[in-house]
């Protein structure tokens, strides 16, 4: 059964036997999560783990795109409008709801078929059972925003083999669907075709026992070979290049690699990183090397200090110009401030990991007594 109120169709609810279908339903916006979005799906998880009749959830998204993230335009207008603060409760129930999944008690399985960026990845990575197709597309883009990977990913990029993370963080590199499956964020590999009789399937076989869905769910998988120029063939220069202990010292690393040997993909990853913003890219490194070391919950409450800080603009107001250039003007061509990375102190990064100076803010309260699965423990 499909929702019909105006502002719930932006997630479509399928009840199919014991299971649940949410549907991200903005095809047009490339199933951007609104704020609407947020709190409907906040709202039908927390619903659900109370409901002894649902057993597992579904989700996916409505035409080419899973999610393409989340709808950043319209917190950069409020911004505009010196209203950050909506920006900020919009982070903060969108983490929420990205820690609810990481700790949920039921099963998810994520089905994505096409795009998966930024907060797409937040409402999916995050769960048990995540289904690549030869369709998908996976990013972190937030670095050429003026952003950083939010949304958790200091956690599960800072847990993809070596440091993948860093370069999938830093430089926002697309990964296709057999790329994802090999690095980890992605579960099984399934063709498109089937996935409506997967689905079936797993209707059918009516369970919350995770090793039951996953024998369903290999019932259709499939190992995809990495295409000849994938990045995941490159992981020892990856390795040996983004464990470096700086940005800068990452791009030195590449720059020498690269005078050794020509390589298309070496120097598109360099232009990569010179192009996205310096700031970001210093935030970002910190962000997944804290990650390494920390649970999701961690994560998540640095996070929205961090993005607290980037909507402020007392350091840099990198993320409303990168939105400017990339989303609203589209000429692609920001302008950062600070422009290099050498103008950027330790003590400017440091800014982004206190806590916000204003008598109305508080750090993000993650929900206590939520119940956990223990597959979820090790993530705390």
């Amino acid at each position: 059964m499909a929702s019909t109120n105006g502002e719930t169709d932006q997630v479509l609810v399928e009840e199919r036997s014991c299971g649940r279908i949410f549907i991200l339903n903005r095809p047009k916006q490339l199933n951007a999560l609104s704020a609407v979005m947020v709190s409907r799906l906040l709202e039908l998880f927390l619903s659900c783990a109370e409901d002894s009749s649902v057993k597992f959830i579904i989700v996916k998204g409505k035409g080419r795109a899973f999610c393409a993230g989340g709808d950043v335009a319209a917190v950069v207008y409020d911004i505009n409008r010196g209203n950050w603060k909506s920006g900020a409760e919009y982070f903060r129930k969108e983490f929420t709801l990205n820690y609810v999944i990481a700790t949920y008690i039921k099963p998810q399985v994520s089905i994505l078929n096409g795009i998966v960026m930024g907060g797409g990845a937040g409402v999916s990575v995050h769960g048990r059972f995540r289904i690549a197709t030869e369709k998908s597309l996976f990013a972190m883009p937030e670095t050429a925003l003026g952003l950083f990977p939010d949304i958790g990913a200091s956690y599960f990029l800072s847990r993809l083999p070596g440091f993948f993370g860093e370069y999938v963080g830093l430089t926002g590199a697309r990964l296709d669907g057999a790329e994802m499956l090999a690095c980890g964020l992605a579960t099984h590999f399934v063709q498109s075709e089937s996935l409506p009789l997967l689905e079936e399937a797993l209707v059918k076989a009516a369970t919350s026992d995770p090793m039951v869905i996953s024998s369903v769910i290999e019932g259709f998988s499939n190992a995809p070979n990495l295409k000849k120029n994938s990045a995941y063939h490159r992981l020892d220069v990856i390795n040996k290049c983004f464990s470096r202990r700086t940005v800068e010292d990452i791009i030195q690393a590449l720059e020498r690699v690269s005078a050794d040997k020509k390589d298309d993909w070496i120097s598109s990853t360099i232009q990569s990183l010179k192009k996205a913003s310096p700031m970001s890219l210093k935030i970002s490194l910190r962000s997944i090397r804290e990650g390494r070391l920390q649970g999701i919950g961690k994560c998540l409450v640095r996070e929205f200090r961090m993005v607290c800080h980037v909507m402020l603009g007392e350091v840099s107001k990198d993320f409303v110009e990168g939105c400017r250039a990339i989303l609203v003007d589209k000429d692609r061509n920001p302008k950062w401030a600070p422009s290099k990375l050498e103008s950027i102190s330790d003590k400017m990064v440091d800014r982004y990991f206190s806590k916000v100076d204003d008598a109305d803010w508080e750090d993000l309260k993650l929900p206590v007594n939520f119940r956990l699965p223990a597959y979820a423990i090790a993530k705390l």
